[in-house]
């Protein structure tokens, strides 16, 4: 492929670029003709794209890639930094969990390699280029694979050589969705090799790199780094959207994406910040009934991290000790973009229908609240920022919008409140179960033993809980996946 740097628009450098088969095939047309109908559609893209479109094109030209590639992540995610689909794919490139840890994506409660435009650019490029190897050189059944997996694409061309057909791509029975990636891919190419042909108008991206990498070094909190780029702090999540929480992670990486004109600024004032002070600490005096879960729900941190910071190697905690612990230095609600802050708002956006909030119970399933609510697991995922696989936590707090009104105790209209509740908190019944303690209970849902204790007053400290008993809990809702990991 031939590298083409001297043009001041990158569009014409990625048109330079392109070497995919087929892009006047018949299967191409209807999608084209979509795309050339829909110029709000493709101004919202490649305003979305802007910031991360050069990167992704070098990346490409460095593996000698067909260019078209750097516009997958239209078909993908739509340049949508945050997109998350029904199948659990996140990030521009949607991957799904196992795909992304098979190509080295770190995934945690603080980070999800999977967004992070860099390292997701990367794993998409090498997958793509092991799916290109596989597939003897067609990069029509790698993009396929892609999308489907390379079995469904194997499976596919074994039969058709059985049968003695053609094992090209347009040849081979896929699944729907594969069927029409492809050809969304060459479409949104050929719009953007001939814009005026297909009339419409594809604004400038200048052919420079926009964003830089600088190394923090340590964690270091998202609001600070912000402030010290110039930057608002929703444009620091959008240049790294892989940072899941109010700090980047602290085992790394240590590396934030800015833009290149605030660089130099940024680095000089970063110096001027120690490591320690670039995240914020508090003092937390353990209390009798404490434990390392309900101490990490309340500061919105990690049990591996408050062990790690305070040198603590086992699960013991003794009341009057101090801990240290990390914590933003704004409020919460702040981090608009922040994984917690972005499944908020989906919850509280208006539909319709009758909104109702349910609290998890240890036996329930998406299908379950479904089928009891009428509704379709789909949408009930989507009411609440998740994918239908994606696990549920006793406690945790999903909306409903349901024609249905509240059938049990678990389920409260929206802005009823129980005296013991605050906005984080929500009631559940808890049945014991054979080997359970009071102990174990407490640290299985986060709470101190004390209130464990306060909340079900007919049961003594000394007493041995009994399997079927019924005890009631006031739990914390905020999910934490990896919490026992920093």
């Amino acid at each position: 492929l031939c590298i083409f740097e001297n043009s001041d628009d990158l569009w014409e450098r990625i048109r330079q670029g392109y070497a995919l088969a087929d892009h006047n095939h018949k299967g191409v047309e209807s999608d084209q003709a979509w795309y050339a109908r829909h110029q709000a559609y493709l101004d919202r893209v490649v305003k979305r794209a802007s910031p991360y479109l050069h990167l992704i094109v070098e990346a490409i030209e460095e593996r000698d890639m067909p260019t078209e590639i750097a516009l997958l992540p239209v078909v993908e995610s739509a340049f949508q930094p945050f997109a998350y689909s029904h199948g659990r794919a996140a990030g521009l490139w949607q991957f799904i969990p196992g795909t992304g840890r098979r190509f080295a994506l770190k995934q945690n409660w603080w980070y999800d390699g999977r967004r992070d435009v860099i390292q997701s650019t990367r794993a998409a490029l090498d997958y793509l280029e092991y799916l290109h190897k596989k597939f003897k050189g067609d990069w029509l059944l790698a993009l396929a694979a892609y999308n489907s997996g390379e079995g469904t694409v194997s499976k596919a061309i074994r039969k058709n050589r059985r049968r003695g057909k053609a094992i090209d791509f347009w040849s081979l029975k896929l699944p729907k969705e594969t069927r029409g990636y492809v050809p969304k891919l060459l479409a949104i190419s050929n719009v953007i090799a001939n814009p005026e042909a297909n009339s419409v108008v594809i604004n400038q991206v200048a052919n420079e790199p926009f964003l830089t990498t600088i190394d923090t070094e340590a964690q270091i909190d998202l609001d600070l780094a912000a402030e010290l780029a110039d930057v608002s702090l929703e444009d620091i999540y959008l240049y790294n959207p892989g940072f899941n929480r109010w700090a980047t992670d602290p085992k790394g990486p240590h590396k934030l994406l800015v833009p290149v004109a605030k660089a130099e600024s940024f680095k000089q004032r970063l110096v001027e910040y120690p490591l320690n002070e670039r995240i914020k600490w508090a003092r937390h005096k353990i209390k009798s009934g404490d434990n390392f879960g309900s101490i990490a729900n309340r500061y919105r941190t990690t049990i591996g991290l408050l062990k790690k910071v305070n040198g603590i190697r086992g699960n013991t905690i003794r009341a009057g000790k101090m801990l240290t612990i990390p914590v933003a230095r704004k409020k919460l609600s702040r981090y608009r973009l922040s994984a917690e802050q972005r499944q908020r708002a989906i919850q509280h956006r208006p539909r319709k229908g009758n909104k109702l909030e349910h609290v998890v119970q240890p036996s329930d399933t998406f299908w379950d609240l479904a089928q009891k609510y009428g509704v379709k697991v789909s949408q009930l995922a989507k009411w609440n920022g998740m994918a239908p696989r994606d696990p549920l936590f006793p406690g945790q707090k999903l909306i409903i919008w349901s024609k249905k009104p509240a059938q049990t105790s678990a389920i409260n209209p929206a802005r009823f409140k129980h005296p013991h509740l605050s906005d984080l908190n929500r009631r559940i019944a808890y049945t014991v179960r054979r080997g359970d303690s009071l102990a174990s209970i407490s640290q299985r849902f986060r709470v101190r033993l004390k209130d464990l204790l306060r909340w079900n007053k007919k049961v003594k400290s000394n007493n041995y809980l009994q399997p079927g008993q019924r005890l009631t809990l006031y739990v914390d809702v905020v999910r934490q996946s990896g919490s026992s990991s920093i």
